[in-house]
């Protein structure tokens, strides 16, 4: 799941294959990697990808801010769904 995040980061937000340019713990706010425009995207990105659904009250730093949290997050959401 990992692989699958950083690798979307990496290719449609930092447009670079160099997996050196993000580690999974890096925030993405912080490191000035995405903005609102970009945490949309990663949203429709996960939505579609991990069949998921983010609501407005989970769009949160806590879930979303780096590829670690975002593992975290859609386990915990399909752990729900299941």
């Amino acid at each position: 799941m990992k692989k699958i995040i950083r690798q979307y980061i990496l290719e449609n937000l930092l447009f670079t294959e160099d997996e050196q340019a993000l580690q999974d713990g890096d925030s993405f706010l912080d490191s000035g990697i995405i903005d609102s425009t970009g945490v949309m995207e990663v949203i429709l990105f996960i939505e579609e990808s991990f069949d998921i659904k983010v609501n407005d009250d989970e769009m949160l730093p806590a879930n979303l801010d780096s590829v670690n949290n975002l593992a975290v997050f859609i386990h915990s959401k399909q752990a729900v769904a299941a």
